[in-house]
């Protein structure tokens, strides 16, 4: 695999040069907004994209991906490679060397035990991690000395960047965590609320669900940076006001992910303080279907397995004319403009991995009713509702609360209706929908619903880790305190064969063909996962605030500690 070492390319690297020439903390305060507030700052225990990309102001990983897509090394002294001898010839090793005299927020080394404990802690046979993909193969972790760090896979690894690569993998102090592994992860409340890192900032405190306040890290790598000597993360509120607090007002100096209609941004920006920014990548908005029974009466560890499948979910025909009813060209046109497009893949991009399937582009509601015919499912009483065996098609379809995400739901639920779906609505606040608080029966991980729409993206422009979620038994449930990515709880043997082919294949045309039938055996053969709309990132800036370089690849605050001050 092609990799990048230089810190950022030339356009970049010209674009934030003031900030290199700034000392630590000379530019004051800097003010960022996310409208679905974080409510940890441990990546590890919650897939939700607002508390990774806020924990990585504080932790770190060895490498990052840049604004395209390239690897890049961050406590990394460079990205190992078969060509420089960090990766073995059989591709069953990748070897990692510390950059020398880094140092924790607190003061002390960093050291090869810390990233070794790293994966112990997410590997923990006990506990549950929201990224145990990233770590899909390893089977052991080598420390010959405080800087040098060997990953063991136990097959041979043509991507070996799974671990310590990317925001949603980095890298968390030992001498920390070590009293947090398996069942206690949750518990650790103090470590995952005010983890000590080694970014730009370091927590000076949290209120989950609300803010949190950050002063420039004392012993950062680079003694001139980050510019900011503190920062705020305000989070809640929606996307409207998030936007007009840059746009228009410039209260705050960074807004992210800006989900709002076209037209609604354009007016904002006429505010005239600041400018968005936007860029694709591969987050795609869909809607998940529950394989399993999320009826309330029964246990958590039922509804969290297919010992329960659900009640008509269960059947493809039900899945494929849900699917067949939405007309993905107007949601799109209504909720994204030229910042989307309409799709029917979980992976569109980079264009090697993407499928050409097109089939559910053309909305067909009349086919939709003809295959929910041929199955069984009739309105024999006449009450707009089809049925089979005492069964009704009724159900609920959840999401988080959102403008156009709430106009999606209104749409979809009209189609369904059409076709004999009946169909109740619930939006869940954002930051408890994402938060992954294992007390809470409203996460998307616990999927107590029907259907759920949401977005999400992987790391890097590989999607063998993304992919790696839908293996048989990744699913979240009670003994992994509600962790895991497998939240329809999908399992086909097949799909977990092809998955081990992927992990083996070195040659890229034909990782693009298995990645490509991954794909399809989620989307288009079995129609667990309904993609809608390949979403464009898009975000805003202060006109004062310098040094943003919007990455699609990454978390999105990844160069945080290059941002500056224009006066």
């Amino acid at each position: 695999m092609k990799v990048k070492t230089t810190l950022l390319g030339a356009a970049a690297a010209f674009a934030l040069a003031p900030a290199a020439m700034a000392e630590r903390g000379s530019d004051g305060h800097v003010n960022i907004i996310y409208w679905q507030a974080p409510s940890i700052l441990n990546p590890y225990l919650s897939g939700g994209t607002k508390d990774i990309e806020s924990s990585s102001l504080v932790i770190e990983p060895l490498g990052r991906y840049d604004e395209d897509g390239n690897l890049v090394p961050y406590l990394a002294a460079e990205i190992p490679t078969v060509e420089n001898g960090g990766v073995s010839e059989d591709l069953k090793t990748i070897t990692w060397k510390l950059k020398d005299g880094l140092l924790w927020s607190d003061g002390s080394p960093v050291t090869s035990s810390d990233v070794a404990f790293t994966a112990e802690y997410c590997m923990h046979p006990e506990g549950g991690c929201a990224q145990r993909a990233k770590f899909d193969g390893v089977e052991s972790i080598e420390t010959p000395d405080d800087l040098t760090v060997v990953v063991n896979f136990s097959k041979a690894k043509p991507n070996p960047y799974g671990p310590f690569m990317g925001g949603q993998s980095p890298i968390i102090q030992k001498a920390q965590f070590e009293n947090c592994l398996g069942a206690k992860a949750s518990e650790c409340t103090e470590a995952n609320f005010n983890p000590i890192g080694t970014g730009p900032f370091a927590v000076d405190d949290f209120k989950p669900n609300d803010v949190i306040e950050m002063s420039a890290n004392p012993n950062y790598r680079d003694p001139d940076k980050p510019a900011f000597a503190t920062l705020t993360l305000k989070g809640g509120g929606d996307a409207t006001g998030a936007g007009r607090a840059v746009l228009e007002t410039g209260e705050f100096d960074y807004a992210w992910n800006l989900q709002l209609a076209p037209d609604v941004l354009e007016k904002m920006a006429e505010g005239g303080k600041g400018k968005t920014v936007a860029a694709f990548g591969t987050l795609v908005e869909r809607i998940e279907m529950n394989l399993t029974d999320p009826d309330p009466d029964l246990p958590s560890d039922i509804r969290a397995t297919r010992e329960a499948p659900h009640p008509f979910l269960s059947e493809l025909e039900v899945r494929k004319a849900l699917s067949m009813a939405i007309d993905r060209e107007l949601l799109t046109e209504i909720g994204y403009g030229q910042a989307g497009r309409p799709t029917c893949n979980l992976v569109p991009a980079p264009e090697m991995f993407a499928s050409d399937n097109i089939d559910c582009l053309t909305q067909d509601i009349e086919g939709a009713k003809a295959l929910l015919e041929e199955a069984g499912w009739t309105d024999s009483d006449g009450d707009g509702i089809r049925e089979k065996d005492g069964v009704k098609l009724s159900m609920l379809f959840q999401t988080s609360t959102n403008a156009v995400r709430q106009d999606f739901q209104a749409l979809i639920k009209q189609w369904w209706e059409e076709i004999g779906v009946e169909t109740e609505l619930r939006n869940v606040n954002a930051s408890v929908f994402f938060g992954g608080d294992p007390g809470s029966p409203d996460t998307f991980q616990k999927f107590y619903a029907d259907v759920e729409m949401y977005a999400n993206n992987f790391d890097g422009t590989d999607p063998q880790s993304y992919l790696s979620m839908y293996r048989c038994g990744n699913e979240p449930k009670p003994s992994s305190q509600w962790q895991g990515e497998n939240i329809n709880r999908y399992c086909d043997p097949e799909y977990d064969e092809l998955l081990e082919e992927l992990s083996e294949t070195g040659a890229l045309e034909e990782r693009g063909r298995i990645a490509k039938k991954l794909n399809e055996m989620l989307t288009k053969e079995s129609y667990t996962i309904v993609p809608l709309v390949d979403r464009g990132r898009v975000s805003a800036h202060s006109n004062t605030l310098g040094g943003v370089v919007l990455n699609t690849w990454d978390s999105e605050l990844w160069n945080a500690a290059d941002w500056y001050r224009i006066d």
